[in-house]
């Protein structure tokens, strides 16, 4: 494929977003496996949640570090090598009869398989490829097509698994992910940003050194933890606590379902959004947004009409927060160490969605209900709107003397 086919904005795009909906909408259908390998491999609910567990700290311990190769040695290479160890992870979990075996393949393997396919590699290979008058619509676009993949790939895995039992339906997610490797053709090298003058580039301590003394991006970091904590939680939680209060598993599927359904459309409108207006402020309406929607929902009786509120409202804000995140990152810092700092940012909202799932369970079991989390997590999103606030979205030194010159 010719170098300049290669990066053409929209290709890069097509491509970039394929991968999301292929790689993330997979990871968004373990929970359909824990019941039927649980049950058919006579082990406890323990095991393969903690492989889960397992699985969401190895893709964020490693995200920087992918980032760092996918910023010096082009995005291509880590998406090719993600998508096959995420391959032969999911291969790897039909077979799997030992704990040791499904700690590999679904903790390991498919961990640093996400890692290596995932929202901060795609998003900074998208950033990079059009200037900053389109970038935010564009991480948008990326991270709502993403984002569409729970839609199409929970309902296609739920229909197998009944159809052709879970070890085949899992070989059939093996073979569609590694599939997507070639894609990373498309996306291979590493395309000069359009903002990054020939000769300005840094290096990567230099980079990191810069991001650590900036106190937006030390804010930006400690806010993002919150996101994962909010929407994991309500994600692994939400159809339990429906069925505490008496709802029927059909509510509970249906709200986990307009989630999904908003959730794509909240990335188009909030990352367009994030190209008119200030980033910082609109995660800050978010947050607040967030946190007052979850307390009018446990404040108020639980009914049809209620969940359907919550989860439609829930999701048009779920991941808004990914395109504004990685958009401000790139308005600040440029693009050229976008994957890497930007890994550093999805770390902590990878402890947070760690914290946000244990959390939910470790109090429940304590206190027999779900509402100390909930106002955790409630109080958390207030947090989150302070931190975002005083972040200053300017342009390190550096980038505004390229943009005068």
């Amino acid at each position: 494929m010719p170098a300049s086919l290669r990066r053409t904005p929209v290709l890069v795009l097509i491509c970039a977003t394929t991968v999301l909906l292929v790689c993330f909408g997979v990871r968004q259908t373990y929970g359909l496996f824990l019941a039927p390998m649980t049950e058919a491999r006579g082990w406890s609910l323990e095991v393969f949640s903690f492989a889960m567990a397992l699985q969401t700290l190895v893709w964020g311990l490693t995200q920087p570090l992918t980032g760092v190769i996918a910023d010096r040695y082009g995005a291509g290479r880590v998406v090719a090598v993600g998508a096959v160890l995420y391959a032969v992870g999911l291969w790897m979990m039909a077979s799997a009869t030992t704990s040791g075996e499904i700690l590999l393949s679904t903790g390991l393997l498919t961990g640093l398989g996400v890692s290596g396919t995932g929202f901060p590699i795609l998003l900074a290979v998208v950033g990079r490829s059009v200037g900053p008058e389109r970038r935010s619509l564009y991480l948008g676009i990326a991270s709502a097509g993403g984002s569409s993949g729970q839609l199409l790939m929970v309902p296609v895995t739920q229909y197998f698994i009944s159809a052709e039992g879970y070890v085949a339906t899992l070989v059939i997610l093996a073979v569609i992910v590694g599939l997507t490797a070639p894609f990373a053709a498309a996306i291979a090298g590493k395309p000069r940003a359009p903002e990054m003058a020939p000769g300005s580039e840094i290096g990567v301590v230099t980079a990191i050194k810069e991001a650590l003394h900036h106190r937006g991006y030390v804010l930006l970091v400690a806010g993002f933890f919150v996101c994962g904590f909010q929407t994991m939680f309500i994600g692994a939680h939400l159809p339990a606590y429906l069925s505490f209060a008496g709802a029927s598993p059909y509510l509970g599927a249906t709200a986990l379902a307009l989630i999904g359904l908003f959730n794509v459309i909240g990335c188009f409108v909030w990352g367009g959004l994030g190209g008119k207006f200030s980033k910082k402020y609109l995660l800050a309406v978010l947050y607040l947004t967030r946190s007052a929607t979850m307390a009018a929902f446990i404040l108020l009786p639980i009914s049809d009409l209620s969940v359907i509120l919550f989860a439609s409202v829930t999701g048009f804000m779920f991941l808004a927060t990914v395109p504004l995140t990685s958009g401000l990152v790139a308005q600040i810092f440029g693009t050229q160490y976008m994957a890497m700092l930007y890994g550093f940012v999805f770390l902590n909202h990878q402890l947070g969605s760690f914290l946000g799932i244990w959390l939910g369970g470790r109090l429940y079991v304590a206190y027999q209900s779900y509402d100390p989390i909930w106002w955790i997590a409630i109080a958390l999103g207030f947090v989150a709107a302070l931190l975002h606030w005083p972040i200053d979205e300017r342009a390190v030194p550096r980038l505004a003397r390229q943009t005068q010159s």
